[in-house]
Protein backbone atom coordinates (compact mmCIF):
# COMPACT_ATOMS: atom_id res chain seq x y z
CA UNK A 1 0.00 0.00 0.00
CA UNK A 2 1.03 3.66 -0.30
CA UNK A 3 2.08 6.15 2.14
CA UNK A 4 0.49 9.34 1.88
CA UNK A 5 3.56 10.66 2.66
CA UNK A 6 4.74 8.70 -1.15
CA UNK A 7 1.42 10.31 -2.60
CA UNK A 8 1.64 13.58 -0.97
CA UNK A 9 5.59 14.29 -0.94
CA UNK A 10 5.50 16.70 1.57
CA UNK A 11 5.36 17.55 5.59
CA UNK A 12 2.24 15.55 6.26
CA UNK A 13 0.83 16.32 9.48
CA UNK A 14 -0.22 12.82 11.87
CA UNK A 15 -3.88 13.07 13.26
CA UNK A 16 -4.24 16.95 13.93
CA UNK A 17 -6.20 17.44 16.94
CA UNK A 18 -8.67 20.51 19.04
CA UNK A 19 -9.44 21.13 22.53
CA UNK A 20 -13.17 20.34 23.25
CA UNK A 21 -15.39 23.21 21.90
CA UNK A 22 -13.56 23.21 18.72
CA UNK A 23 -13.51 21.78 15.35
CA UNK A 24 -10.62 22.00 12.60
CA UNK A 25 -11.46 21.91 8.90
CA UNK A 26 -9.38 22.54 5.71
CA UNK A 27 -10.21 25.33 3.42
CA UNK A 28 -7.70 24.66 0.89
CA UNK A 29 -6.61 21.72 -0.53
CA UNK A 30 -2.63 20.52 0.84
CA UNK A 31 0.09 20.74 -1.86
CA UNK A 32 1.94 18.15 -3.49
CA UNK A 33 4.94 20.08 -4.00
CA UNK A 34 7.14 22.68 -2.86
CA UNK A 35 6.22 24.67 -5.76
CA UNK A 36 7.59 23.07 -9.10
CA UNK A 37 10.88 24.49 -11.15
CA UNK A 38 13.32 22.70 -13.12
CA UNK A 39 12.42 19.38 -14.61
CA UNK A 40 14.19 16.41 -15.96
CA UNK A 41 12.96 13.17 -17.24
CA UNK A 42 15.49 11.00 -15.84
CA UNK A 43 17.24 7.67 -17.04
CA UNK A 44 14.42 5.46 -15.09
CA UNK A 45 11.65 7.98 -17.27
CA UNK A 46 10.11 9.75 -14.29
CA UNK A 47 9.93 13.15 -14.32
CA UNK A 48 12.57 14.64 -11.58
CA UNK A 49 11.03 18.40 -10.06
CA UNK A 50 13.43 20.86 -8.43
CA UNK A 51 11.79 22.96 -5.74
CA UNK A 52 13.46 25.70 -4.45
CA UNK A 53 11.38 27.64 -1.49
CA UNK A 54 11.58 23.60 -0.48
CA UNK A 55 14.88 22.66 -0.79
CA UNK A 56 13.64 19.59 -2.24
CA UNK A 57 13.85 17.36 -5.64
CA UNK A 58 11.07 14.54 -6.19
CA UNK A 59 10.34 12.06 -8.57
CA UNK A 60 7.38 11.95 -10.43
CA UNK A 61 6.12 8.58 -11.71
CA UNK A 62 3.95 8.68 -14.62
CA UNK A 63 2.05 5.29 -14.63
CA UNK A 64 1.06 5.15 -10.89
CA UNK A 65 1.27 9.04 -9.81
CA UNK A 66 3.64 8.66 -6.92
CA UNK A 67 5.91 11.44 -6.23
CA UNK A 68 8.81 10.28 -4.36
CA UNK A 69 11.64 12.71 -2.39
CA UNK A 70 14.90 11.91 -3.81
CA UNK A 71 16.58 15.01 -2.24
CA UNK A 72 14.83 15.73 1.03
CA UNK A 73 14.19 19.32 3.03
CA UNK A 74 17.16 19.59 5.51
CA UNK A 75 19.33 17.44 3.22
CA UNK A 76 22.84 18.19 1.38
CA UNK A 77 21.21 20.31 -1.67
CA UNK A 78 19.70 23.82 -1.04
CA UNK A 79 16.96 25.57 -3.04
CA UNK A 80 17.53 23.45 -6.49
CA UNK A 81 16.58 25.47 -9.19
CA UNK A 82 17.26 22.91 -12.14
CA UNK A 83 18.38 19.24 -12.51
CA UNK A 84 20.49 17.64 -15.24
CA UNK A 85 21.45 13.92 -15.55
CA UNK A 86 24.94 12.29 -16.69
CA UNK A 87 25.08 9.72 -18.67
CA UNK A 88 26.23 7.27 -15.35
CA UNK A 89 22.92 8.45 -13.63
CA UNK A 90 24.53 11.25 -11.73
CA UNK A 91 21.88 14.15 -10.92
CA UNK A 92 23.28 17.70 -11.27
CA UNK A 93 21.68 20.22 -9.90
CA UNK A 94 22.13 24.23 -9.22
CA UNK A 95 21.11 25.73 -5.63
CA UNK A 96 20.51 29.14 -6.79
CA UNK A 97 20.42 30.80 -3.67
CA UNK A 98 23.86 29.17 -2.79
CA UNK A 99 25.61 30.01 -6.04
CA UNK A 100 26.56 26.13 -5.80
CA UNK A 101 26.12 23.48 -8.33
CA UNK A 102 25.92 19.75 -6.73
CA UNK A 103 26.42 16.81 -7.81
CA UNK A 104 24.57 13.44 -6.47
CA UNK A 105 25.51 9.94 -7.53
CA UNK A 106 23.02 6.80 -7.79
CA UNK A 107 24.16 6.12 -4.58
CA UNK A 108 22.55 8.53 -2.63
CA UNK A 109 26.14 10.59 -2.19
CA UNK A 110 26.29 14.28 -2.75
CA UNK A 111 29.18 16.77 -3.51
CA UNK A 112 29.79 20.15 -4.64
CA UNK A 113 30.57 20.84 -7.59
CA UNK A 114 31.34 24.75 -7.21
CA UNK A 115 30.16 27.35 -4.80
CA UNK A 116 31.29 30.79 -6.30
CA UNK A 117 28.78 30.46 -8.76
CA UNK A 118 25.88 33.51 -8.16
CA UNK A 119 22.07 32.44 -9.03
CA UNK A 120 23.38 29.46 -10.68
CA UNK A 121 20.23 28.21 -12.40
CA UNK A 122 20.01 26.64 -15.61
CA UNK A 123 21.82 23.67 -16.37
CA UNK A 124 22.00 20.48 -18.86
CA UNK A 125 24.67 18.22 -20.05
CA UNK A 126 25.60 16.97 -23.05
CA UNK A 127 27.93 13.88 -24.05
CA UNK A 128 29.76 14.12 -21.46
CA UNK A 129 29.75 18.07 -20.61
CA UNK A 130 27.92 20.20 -18.10
CA UNK A 131 26.96 23.55 -18.71
CA UNK A 132 25.65 26.46 -16.47
CA UNK A 133 24.27 29.43 -16.64
CA UNK A 134 23.67 32.29 -13.93
CA UNK A 135 20.45 33.74 -14.34
CA UNK A 136 21.04 37.67 -12.61
CA UNK A 137 21.76 40.58 -14.65
CA UNK A 138 25.71 40.39 -15.94
CA UNK A 139 25.33 36.41 -15.39
CA UNK A 140 27.87 34.09 -17.48
CA UNK A 141 26.86 30.89 -19.23
CA UNK A 142 29.71 28.11 -18.93
CA UNK A 143 31.29 24.88 -19.02
CA UNK A 144 32.09 23.42 -15.30
CA UNK A 145 34.58 20.39 -15.75
CA UNK A 146 33.25 17.19 -14.01
CA UNK A 147 36.20 17.44 -11.38
CA UNK A 148 35.04 20.64 -10.12
CA UNK A 149 37.80 22.83 -11.62
CA UNK A 150 37.87 26.13 -13.08
CA UNK A 151 34.98 27.44 -15.20
CA UNK A 152 35.20 27.64 -19.09
CA UNK A 153 33.32 30.87 -19.34
CA UNK A 154 31.42 31.14 -23.17
CA UNK A 155 29.62 34.23 -22.49
CA UNK A 156 28.92 36.82 -19.82
CA UNK A 157 27.48 40.04 -19.06
CA UNK A 158 23.80 38.48 -19.90
CA UNK A 159 20.96 39.22 -19.34
CA UNK A 160 19.69 36.54 -16.55
CA UNK A 161 20.14 33.54 -18.66
CA UNK A 162 18.19 30.65 -17.72
CA UNK A 163 16.94 26.61 -18.80
CA UNK A 164 19.12 25.51 -21.26
CA UNK A 165 19.62 22.81 -24.14
CA UNK A 166 21.97 21.33 -26.76
CA UNK A 167 20.01 21.53 -29.95
CA UNK A 168 20.34 18.74 -32.82
CA UNK A 169 23.04 20.55 -34.77
CA UNK A 170 25.40 20.78 -31.66
CA UNK A 171 24.45 24.06 -30.91
CA UNK A 172 23.73 25.58 -27.25
CA UNK A 173 20.15 26.94 -26.90
CA UNK A 174 19.60 29.13 -23.88
CA UNK A 175 17.07 32.09 -23.13
CA UNK A 176 17.57 35.43 -22.04
CA UNK A 177 14.37 36.76 -19.33
CA UNK A 178 15.57 40.09 -18.68
CA UNK A 179 16.23 41.16 -22.51
CA UNK A 180 12.96 38.31 -23.72
CA UNK A 181 14.78 36.81 -26.07
CA UNK A 182 16.31 33.27 -27.56
CA UNK A 183 19.84 32.85 -28.15
CA UNK A 184 22.60 30.42 -29.19
CA UNK A 185 26.11 29.47 -29.35
CA UNK A 186 28.63 26.88 -30.20
CA UNK A 187 29.79 25.06 -27.39
CA UNK A 188 33.81 25.12 -28.69
CA UNK A 189 33.69 28.63 -29.24
CA UNK A 190 32.47 31.13 -32.10
CA UNK A 191 29.80 34.35 -32.26
CA UNK A 192 26.38 33.82 -30.28
CA UNK A 193 23.38 34.17 -32.65
CA UNK A 194 19.53 35.19 -31.46
CA UNK A 195 17.26 32.97 -32.71
CA UNK A 196 14.03 34.57 -31.60
CA UNK A 197 12.58 38.02 -29.96
CA UNK A 198 9.57 39.77 -28.72
CA UNK A 199 8.38 36.64 -26.87
CA UNK A 200 6.38 36.51 -23.46
CA UNK A 201 9.81 36.10 -21.06
CA UNK A 202 11.17 33.11 -21.54
CA UNK A 203 12.57 31.09 -19.00
CA UNK A 204 13.05 27.56 -20.57
CA UNK A 205 14.40 25.95 -23.65
CA UNK A 206 14.34 22.07 -24.89
CA UNK A 207 13.86 20.46 -28.01
CA UNK A 208 11.50 17.70 -29.59
CA UNK A 209 11.76 14.87 -31.72
CA UNK A 210 11.01 17.05 -34.92
CA UNK A 211 14.10 18.99 -33.86
CA UNK A 212 11.87 22.18 -32.99
CA UNK A 213 12.80 24.53 -29.93
CA UNK A 214 10.22 24.22 -27.09
CA UNK A 215 9.81 27.29 -24.44
CA UNK A 216 7.99 28.59 -21.60
CA UNK A 217 7.08 31.94 -20.98
CA UNK A 218 7.13 33.04 -17.38
CA UNK A 219 4.87 35.96 -17.93
CA UNK A 220 2.68 35.11 -20.84
CA UNK A 221 1.79 31.72 -19.75
CA UNK A 222 2.23 30.44 -23.22
CA UNK A 223 4.35 27.70 -24.28
CA UNK A 224 5.80 27.80 -27.64
CA UNK A 225 7.40 25.74 -30.74
CA UNK A 226 9.62 27.83 -32.37
CA UNK A 227 11.74 26.74 -35.01
CA UNK A 228 15.17 27.53 -34.41
CA UNK A 229 16.17 27.85 -38.82
CA UNK A 230 13.68 30.84 -38.76
CA UNK A 231 12.27 31.83 -35.72
CA UNK A 232 8.64 31.27 -36.63
CA UNK A 233 6.69 30.28 -34.10
CA UNK A 234 3.74 28.65 -32.94
CA UNK A 235 1.55 28.06 -30.03
CA UNK A 236 1.48 25.24 -28.27
CA UNK A 237 -0.67 25.54 -24.96
CA UNK A 238 -1.87 29.05 -22.96
CA UNK A 239 -1.58 27.95 -19.50
CA UNK A 240 -1.52 30.38 -16.49
CA UNK A 241 1.38 32.72 -16.02
CA UNK A 242 4.46 31.51 -13.40
CA UNK A 243 5.27 28.74 -15.73
CA UNK A 244 9.25 27.63 -15.36
CA UNK A 245 10.63 24.54 -17.08
CA UNK A 246 9.69 21.84 -19.55
CA UNK A 247 10.44 18.52 -20.47
CA UNK A 248 9.56 15.38 -22.90
CA UNK A 249 8.94 11.82 -21.66
CA UNK A 250 9.26 10.18 -25.29
CA UNK A 251 7.24 12.39 -27.17
CA UNK A 252 4.63 13.71 -24.25
CA UNK A 253 5.44 17.32 -23.34
CA UNK A 254 5.30 18.81 -19.88
CA UNK A 255 5.22 21.75 -17.90
CA UNK A 256 6.04 23.34 -14.83
CA UNK A 257 4.73 26.24 -13.24
CA UNK A 258 5.77 28.25 -9.86
CA UNK A 259 2.32 26.85 -8.21
CA UNK A 260 3.60 23.40 -8.57
CA UNK A 261 1.28 22.63 -11.05
CA UNK A 262 2.71 20.08 -13.47
CA UNK A 263 0.59 20.41 -16.90
CA UNK A 264 1.09 17.69 -20.29
CA UNK A 265 0.69 19.64 -23.34
CA UNK A 266 -1.94 17.81 -25.91
CA UNK A 267 -2.44 18.42 -29.83
CA UNK A 268 -4.54 21.16 -30.56
CA UNK A 269 -3.51 23.30 -28.02
CA UNK A 270 -5.42 21.26 -25.45
CA UNK A 271 -3.89 20.34 -21.49
CA UNK A 272 -4.22 18.27 -18.95
CA UNK A 273 -3.11 18.85 -15.23
CA UNK A 274 -1.08 15.58 -13.60
CA UNK A 275 0.07 17.30 -10.37
CA UNK A 276 -2.53 20.13 -9.17
CA UNK A 277 -0.75 23.66 -8.10
CA UNK A 278 -1.44 24.66 -4.61
CA UNK A 279 0.02 27.05 -1.98
CA UNK A 280 3.88 27.03 -1.84
CA UNK A 281 4.13 27.88 1.66
CA UNK A 282 1.71 29.47 2.72
CA UNK A 283 2.67 32.89 4.80
CA UNK A 284 0.76 35.69 6.22
CA UNK A 285 -3.27 36.02 5.81
CA UNK A 286 -5.63 38.68 6.49
CA UNK A 287 -9.04 39.06 5.99
CA UNK A 288 -10.96 42.46 4.31
CA UNK A 289 -14.06 44.48 5.98
CA UNK A 290 -16.18 42.22 3.35
CA UNK A 291 -15.36 39.23 5.44
CA UNK A 292 -12.96 38.03 2.09
CA UNK A 293 -9.83 35.79 2.86
CA UNK A 294 -6.65 36.37 1.31
CA UNK A 295 -3.02 34.81 1.45
CA UNK A 296 0.21 35.83 1.27
CA UNK A 297 2.00 33.09 -0.75
CA UNK A 298 5.54 34.83 -1.57
CA UNK A 299 5.43 35.22 -5.44
CA UNK A 300 1.46 34.78 -5.12
CA UNK A 301 -1.29 36.80 -3.99
CA UNK A 302 -4.63 35.02 -3.40
CA UNK A 303 -8.01 35.45 -2.82
CA UNK A 304 -9.73 32.47 -1.44
CA UNK A 305 -13.44 31.15 -2.81
CA UNK A 306 -16.16 29.96 -0.13
CA UNK A 307 -15.55 26.60 -2.20
CA UNK A 308 -11.62 26.56 -1.11
CA UNK A 309 -10.82 27.47 -4.26
CA UNK A 310 -7.40 30.29 -4.88
CA UNK A 311 -8.07 32.79 -7.46
CA UNK A 312 -4.57 34.85 -8.10
CA UNK A 313 -5.36 38.50 -7.29
CA UNK A 314 -1.40 39.20 -8.04
CA UNK A 315 1.68 37.69 -9.30
CA UNK A 316 5.45 37.90 -9.31
CA UNK A 317 5.05 39.16 -13.10
CA UNK A 318 1.77 40.96 -12.49
CA UNK A 319 1.55 44.82 -13.40
CA UNK A 320 2.17 46.41 -10.22
CA UNK A 321 3.41 43.62 -7.79
CA UNK A 322 5.05 44.67 -5.11
CA UNK A 323 8.04 41.37 -4.51
CA UNK A 324 8.04 38.32 -2.81
CA UNK A 325 4.99 38.99 -0.26
CA UNK A 326 5.17 38.03 3.24
CA UNK A 327 3.26 40.14 5.95
CA UNK A 328 -0.06 41.56 5.01
CA UNK A 329 -2.68 43.72 6.26
CA UNK A 330 -6.03 44.76 4.73
CA UNK A 331 -6.73 48.28 5.00
CA UNK A 332 -9.37 49.12 2.75
CA UNK A 333 -11.71 48.56 -0.25
CA UNK A 334 -8.97 46.54 -2.32
CA UNK A 335 -5.71 47.83 -0.20
CA UNK A 336 -3.10 46.29 1.53
CA UNK A 337 -0.29 46.85 3.10
CA UNK A 338 2.60 44.40 2.81
CA UNK A 339 6.33 43.48 3.41
CA UNK A 340 8.04 42.30 1.01
CA UNK A 341 11.39 39.57 1.26
CA UNK A 342 12.91 42.46 -0.56
CA UNK A 343 13.08 44.44 2.72
CA UNK A 344 10.11 46.82 1.54
CA UNK A 345 6.87 48.36 3.70
CA UNK A 346 4.32 49.17 0.41
CA UNK A 347 0.49 50.17 0.26
CA UNK A 348 -0.35 47.51 -2.54
CA UNK A 349 -3.98 48.23 -4.76
CA UNK A 350 -3.43 44.67 -7.11
CA UNK A 351 -6.60 45.92 -9.25
CA UNK A 352 -5.01 48.99 -10.36
CA UNK A 353 -1.66 47.27 -10.51
CA UNK A 354 0.15 49.43 -8.27
CA UNK A 355 2.30 49.85 -5.09
CA UNK A 356 3.43 52.88 -3.26
CA UNK A 357 6.63 52.07 -1.75
CA UNK A 358 6.54 53.43 1.75
CA UNK A 359 10.00 52.31 3.26
CA UNK A 360 12.71 50.42 1.99
CA UNK A 361 16.19 48.59 2.88
CA UNK A 362 14.99 46.79 5.33
CA UNK A 363 16.29 43.55 6.49
CA UNK A 364 14.39 40.78 6.59
CA UNK A 365 11.03 42.06 7.49
CA UNK A 366 8.13 39.86 8.59
CA UNK A 367 4.58 40.46 9.92
CA UNK A 368 2.45 43.90 9.48
CA UNK A 369 0.00 44.92 11.36
CA UNK A 370 -1.71 48.58 10.80
CA UNK A 371 -3.16 50.30 14.17
CA UNK A 372 -6.72 52.20 14.03
CA UNK A 373 -4.74 55.69 13.67
CA UNK A 374 -3.18 54.51 10.56
CA UNK A 375 0.07 53.93 11.76
CA UNK A 376 2.11 50.81 10.55
CA UNK A 377 3.99 48.71 12.79
CA UNK A 378 6.54 45.65 11.53
CA UNK A 379 9.06 43.28 12.21
CA UNK A 380 12.63 43.35 10.94
CA UNK A 381 13.60 39.51 11.86
CA UNK A 382 17.58 40.42 10.69
CA UNK A 383 17.87 43.18 13.00
CA UNK A 384 15.95 41.97 15.69
CA UNK A 385 13.92 45.61 15.55
CA UNK A 386 10.18 46.19 15.56
CA UNK A 387 9.73 49.82 13.68
CA UNK A 388 6.10 52.09 12.83
CA UNK A 389 6.05 54.03 9.86
CA UNK A 390 3.71 57.11 10.02
CA UNK A 391 3.50 58.72 6.97
CA UNK A 392 7.00 59.40 6.05
CA UNK A 393 8.35 58.83 9.64
CA UNK A 394 10.16 55.49 10.60
CA UNK A 395 10.47 55.31 14.02
CA UNK A 396 12.15 52.02 16.45
CA UNK A 397 9.90 50.92 18.97
CA UNK A 398 12.46 48.45 20.10
CA UNK A 399 15.61 47.12 19.14
CA UNK A 400 17.07 43.58 20.37
CA UNK A 401 14.70 41.18 20.04
CA UNK A 402 15.25 37.50 19.01
CA UNK A 403 13.88 36.64 15.80
CA UNK A 404 10.61 39.22 16.34
CA UNK A 405 8.44 37.84 13.30
CA UNK A 406 4.17 38.35 13.79
CA UNK A 407 2.64 41.31 14.80
CA UNK A 408 -1.00 42.81 16.61
CA UNK A 409 -2.29 45.10 18.42
CA UNK A 410 -3.81 44.58 21.89
CA UNK A 411 -6.74 45.53 23.38
CA UNK A 412 -5.22 49.14 24.38
CA UNK A 413 -3.90 49.37 21.03
CA UNK A 414 -0.27 48.43 22.38
CA UNK A 415 1.84 46.32 19.56
CA UNK A 416 2.18 42.52 20.28
CA UNK A 417 4.91 40.84 19.02
CA UNK A 418 6.30 37.12 18.94
CA UNK A 419 9.87 36.86 19.19
CA UNK A 420 10.40 33.46 17.69
CA UNK A 421 13.79 33.05 19.04
CA UNK A 422 13.10 33.83 22.48
CA UNK A 423 9.94 31.49 22.66
CA UNK A 424 7.65 34.16 23.60
CA UNK A 425 5.27 36.81 23.06
CA UNK A 426 6.02 40.60 24.36
CA UNK A 427 3.79 44.10 24.77
CA UNK A 428 6.03 47.07 23.68
CA UNK A 429 5.63 49.66 26.15
CA UNK A 430 7.48 53.39 27.09
CA UNK A 431 9.40 51.23 29.26
CA UNK A 432 10.55 48.50 26.70
CA UNK A 433 8.81 44.87 26.07
CA UNK A 434 7.47 42.75 28.46
CA UNK A 435 6.32 38.69 28.35
CA UNK A 436 2.67 38.51 27.61
CA UNK A 437 3.32 34.63 26.84
CA UNK A 438 6.49 32.39 27.57
CA UNK A 439 7.87 28.70 27.07
CA UNK A 440 6.62 28.97 23.70
CA UNK A 441 9.19 26.81 21.24
CA UNK A 442 8.67 28.86 18.06
CA UNK A 443 5.62 31.39 18.00
CA UNK A 444 5.57 33.28 14.70
CA UNK A 445 1.82 34.51 13.53
CA UNK A 446 -0.24 36.17 15.97
CA UNK A 447 -3.73 37.42 15.89
CA UNK A 448 -6.04 39.18 18.44
CA UNK A 449 -9.79 38.79 18.37
CA UNK A 450 -12.64 39.33 20.91
CA UNK A 451 -10.34 39.89 23.18
CA UNK A 452 -8.35 36.87 23.14
CA UNK A 453 -4.49 36.59 21.91
CA UNK A 454 -3.85 33.46 19.36
CA UNK A 455 -0.46 32.33 18.47
CA UNK A 456 0.72 29.95 16.31
CA UNK A 457 3.58 27.70 17.85
CA UNK A 458 5.32 26.88 14.67
CA UNK A 459 7.99 24.99 17.07
CA UNK A 460 5.77 22.56 19.04
CA UNK A 461 2.57 22.80 16.08
CA UNK A 462 -0.12 24.41 18.10
CA UNK A 463 -2.39 26.79 18.15
CA UNK A 464 -2.45 29.01 21.55
CA UNK A 465 -5.21 31.13 23.08
CA UNK A 466 -4.41 33.27 25.82
CA UNK A 467 -7.21 35.78 27.68
CA UNK A 468 -5.49 39.57 27.25
CA UNK A 469 -8.01 39.79 30.33
CA UNK A 470 -7.79 36.89 32.44
CA UNK A 471 -4.12 35.89 31.35
CA UNK A 472 -5.77 32.42 31.15
CA UNK A 473 -3.69 30.44 28.46
CA UNK A 474 -5.01 26.66 26.65
CA UNK A 475 -3.79 25.27 23.82
CA UNK A 476 -6.87 24.39 21.15
CA UNK A 477 -5.03 23.02 18.26
CA UNK A 478 -2.09 20.24 18.30
CA UNK A 479 -0.24 18.73 15.37
CA UNK A 480 -0.73 21.04 12.93
CA UNK A 481 0.87 20.79 9.72
CA UNK A 482 2.95 24.00 10.13
CA UNK A 483 7.28 24.75 10.27
CA UNK A 484 9.20 21.68 9.07
CA UNK A 485 8.33 17.82 9.56
CA UNK A 486 9.56 16.63 12.81
CA UNK A 487 13.74 15.85 13.23
CA UNK A 488 14.30 18.64 10.06
CA UNK A 489 16.37 22.01 10.60
CA UNK A 490 16.02 23.48 7.37
CA UNK A 491 19.13 24.97 5.26
CA UNK A 492 18.77 28.96 5.29
CA UNK A 493 17.60 30.38 2.06
CA UNK A 494 19.51 33.17 1.18
CA UNK A 495 17.32 34.63 -1.64
CA UNK A 496 17.44 35.48 -5.46
CA UNK A 497 17.97 39.00 -6.36
CA UNK A 498 16.12 40.81 -8.18
CA UNK A 499 13.50 38.39 -6.87
CA UNK A 500 13.38 38.38 -3.98
CA UNK A 501 15.72 38.38 -0.50
CA UNK A 502 16.59 35.71 2.19
CA UNK A 503 13.22 33.69 2.42
CA UNK A 504 11.89 31.81 5.38
CA UNK A 505 8.74 30.22 6.72
CA UNK A 506 5.98 32.12 8.41
CA UNK A 507 2.92 30.64 9.66
CA UNK A 508 -0.05 33.07 9.61
CA UNK A 509 -2.64 33.62 11.72
CA UNK A 510 -5.69 35.69 11.44
CA UNK A 511 -10.23 35.61 12.27
CA UNK A 512 -13.37 35.90 10.11
CA UNK A 513 -16.39 38.35 11.17
CA UNK A 514 -18.18 35.30 12.66
CA UNK A 515 -14.63 34.14 14.89
CA UNK A 516 -12.96 31.62 12.88
CA UNK A 517 -9.54 31.19 13.03
CA UNK A 518 -7.17 30.96 9.86
CA UNK A 519 -3.90 29.25 10.00
CA UNK A 520 -1.58 29.05 7.14
CA UNK A 521 -0.25 25.43 7.09
CA UNK A 522 3.19 26.16 5.74
CA UNK A 523 4.11 22.42 6.18
CA UNK A 524 1.48 21.28 3.61
CA UNK A 525 0.77 24.02 1.74
CA UNK A 526 -3.11 24.53 2.78
CA UNK A 527 -5.10 27.03 4.94
CA UNK A 528 -6.75 25.60 7.86
CA UNK A 529 -9.93 26.84 9.30
CA UNK A 530 -10.42 26.52 13.61
CA UNK A 531 -13.94 27.42 14.60
CA UNK A 532 -15.67 26.89 18.04
CA UNK A 533 -18.39 23.96 18.29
Amino acid sequence: MLTSERMNARYVAQDPTTAAGWQLQRVTAPSRLFGANGLRTGPDGRIYVAQVTGSQISALDLETGVVDTVSAKGGDIVAPDDVAFGADGTLYATEVMDGRVSARDPAGRTRVLRADLPCANGITVHRGRLFVGECRDGGRLMELPLDGGEPRILLDDLASPNAMEVGPDGLLYFPLMTANEIWRIDPDGGEPQRVAGDLGVPDAVKFDSHGYLVSTQVASGQVLRIDPRTGDQALLAQLSPGLDNLTFVGDRLFASNFTGEITEILPGQHTQTVLPGGLNWPLDLTVADDGQLYVADGTYFYAVTPEGALQTVGMLFSPGYPGFLRGVAAVGSGEFVVTTSGGQVARYRPAAGETDYLATDFDQLYGVAVDRDGAIVFAELGTGRVLSLRGDAVETLTSGLRQPVGVAFDLDGAPLVAESGAGRVVRLTGGGAETVAEGLQRPQGIHVHDGRLYIVDAGAKELVEIDLNTNDRSTIARGLPVGPPPGVEPKPLKGMPPFSGPQGPFAGVTSGPDGTLYISADGDGSVLAVRRT
